[in-house]
């Protein structure tokens, strides 16, 4: 069995996310957010494009599809 990361953590990885921290914090972006932060939502925005979701209640059934493994996926 393979035991690397997922594509979508991979890709994930590219992304710097001191820098993205420090955009949201110039920005006062996560303010009154208690759960879904900047972050999360940025990643399921990238998680519905590269799966090519044609709406939000699809990208909602394929997160909710994917739960388990949304930890192993950096979500």
């Amino acid at each position: 069995m393979y035991q690397d990361k997922y594509v979508f953590a991979q890709l994930v990885s590219f992304l710097n996310r001191s820098k993205f921290n420090r955009i949201v914090a110039k920005y006062k972006g996560d303010k009154y957010v208690k759960h879904f932060t900047c972050w999360n939502q940025l990643l399921s925005l990238m998680f519905g494009q590269l799966t090519n979701r044609e709406s939000l209640r699809d990208l909602i059934v394929a997160l909710d599809a994917h739960h388990s493994k949304s930890y192993h996926l950096g979500l």
